[in-house]
């Protein structure tokens, strides 16, 4: 294990606005790393830093001699005409057939490879600009938002990618399901300090929540405990048969101290529309076509969404998410065909044409107040702003000088004080950090209208969509199955591809290995006795390690040490692996004793 990178005592300031106050953190070369905080931590600023194209206030940051960055750019680094063949080629240095085998790892081949690379999707340029990065042989990757506006089979080939790549990564972002998939540790950014958890993105979350509960029961006791010896003291200090013990007590008062527990921000309170329930459809589409005079995207749409539905549209970029939710709004005409809303249905869309043309000379607060509905409290709109990062003198901006991120934010903030019951909402997570995101989520689940979005955020997915709606080669129909089945027949594609492709690509043909290869002979048949014996035994060791692993997990949560942290994670996972192993050859002991007994 080579230590990459050493940051020590960070220090990085614009103004008031201090982002790294005394940071420290180790990356080694045998680590994937999730990087998080909340939006305006600094995350992009220190990644900026660790590229050379910033400066430190103060604090050194010590390179590997071997350190060979690599960073996905988030400009088109294309030359007009250039097909991905040529880019790759002329970015790297390196010859058309190594392009071509690096190119195959996504996917990229035939008119994708050496067609005109403008022509291509965003996702498909993602593709070709980590295939160029990957050229380049790093040993440190950093990626900043990766998934951003990546279709669903992008993002998974994207993870299978990462997962078989032997150099460690510095990812940020803000997709849990992503980050779950393939970072071992999470680095923190929070309050200028940076912390290094030895575990996944939900380990630490949870991590962090037990430990700020841990906390609050520890000072409750405290704050009962000083009342107690205050009130012991009161009622003897005067007395003289008293007055040596109630000094006493004071002295003990004097000693006890609240544990410090740190606050990064107020907390995203985000309540969604409280509306009244309805039955029967929300939406209608008969035999319609969407698209564009010059181009049809899908035809033949026969759809129907229930009231009270959270329907998620799917599908790959380009397949037309957007054209369809544009035209069930009548932002765009129908091909032909029709849509139909149900009675009394009130539609709030959530688009980037709708929060690209907001009234720029009104105030953030005053359009707040103007879109909330009737009887909403001032203080309601209030907390609903700052979820949306709008805290203290930022609710008196004007529209004019908010970012393209800050008006989509206030979009949404307007949409969920609205009375609407119906949501159309295309990308909501896109501008918000995790803790909104979880936020915004906990409220959509709980609110009685229909929601219809569009999302690439798959944990986001996951806890807010009730049907999924694909949009698929010139079709759109309601898919069977859950999200979790669509993510499985999605992932089950793309692994037969990569199957396909190693078949391909593989110098021996499978006939001649069959010649080569001899039969191995058959184990001899065991009695019942003896399977039983061994199923016994395995079930001695999987309730042995499991209790291991609970006494490490919890040990775990109790530790505020880091390195005793990362002792207690590698322990885990070695137990964990032991335990994994013991239950599959305990499932494969049962499978041979089902056979002796048939």
């Amino acid at each position: 294990m080579a230590v990459l990178l050493q940051m020590k005592d960070l220090h990085k300031a614009y103004g008031s606005q201090v982002l790294l106050d005394g940071a420290e953190a180790t990356l080694t070369d045998d680590v994937k790393v999730g990087f998080v905080g909340r939006n305006g931590t600094g995350k992009s600023t220190l990644l900026r830093i660790l590229l050379g194209e910033e400066e430190l206030d103060s604090g050194e940051i010590v390179r590997h001699p071997r350190l060979r960055l690599g960073y996905l750019r988030q400009h088109d680094p294309f030359l007009p005409g250039e097909t991905a063949q040529e880019f790759l080629m002329r970015d790297s240095g390196q010859p058309d057939w190594k392009c071509g085998e690096v190119a195959g790892q996504f996917e990229l081949k035939g008119d994708y490879l050496d067609g005109p690379i403008a022509k291509l999707s965003g996702g498909w340029q993602t593709r070709v600009k980590l295939a160029a990065l990957l050229l380049h042989e790093p040993n440190l990757l950093l990626l900043d938002e990766p998934t951003n506006f990546l279709d669903l089979r992008t993002q998974i080939l994207l993870e299978h990618f990462l997962r078989g790549y032997q150099e460690a990564c510095l990812i940020v972002s803000h997709d849990r399901a992503f980050l779950g998939a393939t970072c071992s540790h999470t680095l923190d950014l929070a309050r200028g300090k940076l912390t290094m958890f030895p575990g996944k993105i939900d380990a630490y979350l949870e991590y962090e929540k037990e430990q700020r509960t841990r906390l609050e029961q520890v000072n409750a006791g405290v704050m009962a405990k000083r009342k107690h010896l205050e009130e012991f003291i009161a009622k003897n200090k005067a007395r003289a048969s008293t007055a040596t013990r109630a000094k006493s007590k004071s002295k003990q008062l004097e000693k006890l101290e609240l544990e410090d527990i740190a606050v990064e921000g107020p907390v995203a309170r985000i309540r969604a529309p409280r509306v009244e329930p309805r039955q029967a459809a929300a939406l209608r589409c008969q035999d319609l076509a969407i698209g564009y005079p010059e181009r049809t995207v899908a035809k033949g749409i026969d759809l129907e969404i229930e009231h009270g539905s959270r329907a998620a549209i799917v599908g790959d970029n380009g397949q037309g998410k957007t054209t369809f939710l544009r035209t069930i709004v009548d932002s765009l005409s129908p091909v032909s065909g029709n849509v139909r809303w149900g009675y009394g249905c009130q539609i709030g869309v959530y688009a980037q044409h709708v929060y690209t043309s907001l009234p720029p000379d009104m105030t953030v607060i005053k359009y707040l107040e103007g879109e909330a509905a009737p009887g909403i409290k001032t203080q309601e709109i209030l907390d609903q702003a700052g979820a949306m990062l709008f805290r203290g003198d930022a609710v008196e901006k004007r529209i004019s000088v908010l970012s393209g991120g800050e008006r989509a934010r206030l979009c949404m903030a307007a949409l969920l004080l609205s009375q609407y019951n119906v949501l159309i909402l295309d990308e909501p997570g896109n501008h918000l950090d995790v803790d909104t995101i979880e936020a915004l989520a906990e409220a959509l689940t709980e609110y009685k209208g229909t929601v219809i979005f569009t999302s690439h955020d798959r944990h986001f997915m996951k806890r807010v969509a009730t049907c999924i709606v694909e949009v698929r080669d010139g079709r759109v129909v309601n898919y069977n199955g859950s999200y979790e089945t669509y993510l499985y027949a999605v992932n089950k594609e793309i692994e037969e591809g990569e199957r396909e492709l190693a078949t391909k690509m593989s110098k021996a043909p499978p006939a001649a290995t069959a010649k080569v290869a001899k039969a191995a002979p058959k184990a001899p048949r065991r009695s019942d006795r003896e399977v039983r014996k061994e199923i016994g035994n395995a079930e001695k060791t999987i309730a042995r390690l499991d209790e291991q692993k609970k006494q490490l997990s919890a040990a775990m949560l109790e530790t505020s040490d880091a390195k005793e942290a990362l002792k207690l994670h590698n322990e885990l996972e070695t137990v964990t692996a032991e335990l994994n192993a013991a239950e599959e050859k305990w499932c494969v002991l049962q499978e041979e004793l089902n056979e002796l007994d048939a």
